[in-house]
């Protein structure tokens, strides 16, 4: 099992095509996002829902509405995305395995339980480690990551894509957008 979930994955790539925002495509609604990228709009439905619990996006309305960044795309951390998707959750959960030692015959000693286990401290190390370094990438360095590899006419073909959406399926305001 992964510690990151996929909805993070999903939530990032969405989150990319509003860094850089393309006519039709700066106010996109979660079923058009989820159509374009082959992910199921339910489950992108509630990645968004997080998303705007964290402030991360905002809703839009009117014909067009949908979700935009609810600030600059350089002060919207990797880590922010992670925590409002799957929150505040531990690298590591210690059982406390020391305690059980078969010699201590179920009372074991102050000096094998004393402090943080040393495995744990390990573990806590990496996490910490970890939200750093997801802290350190915002979307506009993944998005300038990811500019050089983009073909000139890939943003004429996604203004297209969005441009030709049939209104009927384009969300209606309150509908399934925070």
């Amino acid at each position: 099992m992964s510690h990151i979930s996929s909805g993070v994955e999903y939530a990032l790539h969405c989150l990319l095509y509003l860094t850089k925002p393309l006519p039709g495509v700066a106010e996109a609604n979660v079923r058009d996002l989820a159509e374009l990228q082959g992910v199921p709009a339910e489950f992108l439905a509630k990645v968004f829902t997080k998303l705007h619990k964290a402030g991360l996006v905002v809703a839009t309305e009117g014909a067009k509405g949908g979700f935009m960044l609810a600030k600059p795309a350089g002060e919207i951390t990797v880590n922010e995305v992670v925590v409002a998707i799957d929150g505040q959750k531990a690298l590591f959960e210690c059982k406390e395995i020391r305690a059980r030692c078969a010699v201590f015959e179920g009372n074991a000693p102050e000096w094998a339980t004393s402090g943080v286990c040393s495995i744990h401290a390990v573990m806590l190390d990496a996490q910490e480690q970890m939200q750093k370094a997801l802290a350190k990438y915002t979307l506009a360095d993944i998005a300038a990551e990811v500019a050089p590899k983009v073909r000139d006419d890939y943003a004429v073909q996604i203004v297209k894509w969005f441009d030709e959406r049939p209104s009927a399926r384009r969300l209606s305001p309150g509908s399934a957008k925070a």
